[in-house]
């Protein structure tokens, strides 16, 4: 699945077009790599997303091109919250 279509579907980033935005702009890693909105994601990829000062970094638990609301968390597990910049990159 497309990276700016699993943000969107997993309710990461509630738009598809902002989900691209800002994997342009750098601000998105796949597996500690720069990712693209067009990178391919897999079950079992770590995702790290720059929102404003705060860096998230999930794992991807499943795949499925559309969810409920309720069900979006499911797609992924958040495995820390930190500070952006506090990490060595």
């Amino acid at each position: 699945m497309r990276l700016d279509k699993f943000l969107k579907v997993s309710r990461l980033i509630k738009r598809r077009t902002v989900a691209k935005d800002v994997s342009e702009q750098g601000r998105v890693w796949i597996n500690g790599r720069d990712a693209k909105p067009s990178s391919a994601v897999k079950e079992g990829d770590e995702l790290a997303i720059q929102f404003g000062q705060k860096k998230v970094t999930v794992r991807v638990e499943r795949l499925t091109e559309s969810t409920r609301k309720e069900d979006a968390a499911t797609m992924y597990t958040v495995l820390k919250e930190e500070p952006f910049g506090t990490s060595q990159e």
